[in-house]
């Protein structure tokens, strides 16, 4: 892990249902300027959970008075087996 880029949590609680990461399938980042310079505002991570469900989660740098806080982007329900 980078220096100072979020880790990605182990799992999380959403609508009362504890999700677990199964696998990362790829982790991108948003950029901004600010007076020329470019900075990094969003870490977004590609995730399956455990349950088969593909997520889209992010947490943004620097939100003034709350620390890191996770967000939930896009959820892909699990499809049934065939």
């Amino acid at each position: 892990m980078a220096r100072g880029e979020p880790g990605l949590p182990a799992s999380f609680t959403w609508r009362g249902r504890v999700y677990v990461v199964g696998k990362l399938l790829a982790k991108r980042k948003k950029t901004g300027s600010d007076r020329g310079d470019v900075y990094v505002r969003r870490h977004l991570f590609e995730i399956e959970t455990t349950t088969g469900e593909r997520m889209t989660i992010y947490c943004d740098r620097q939100t003034p008075r709350r620390g890191s806080r996770w967000w939930i982007y896009t959820v892909e329900q699990a499809r049934p087996p065939q």
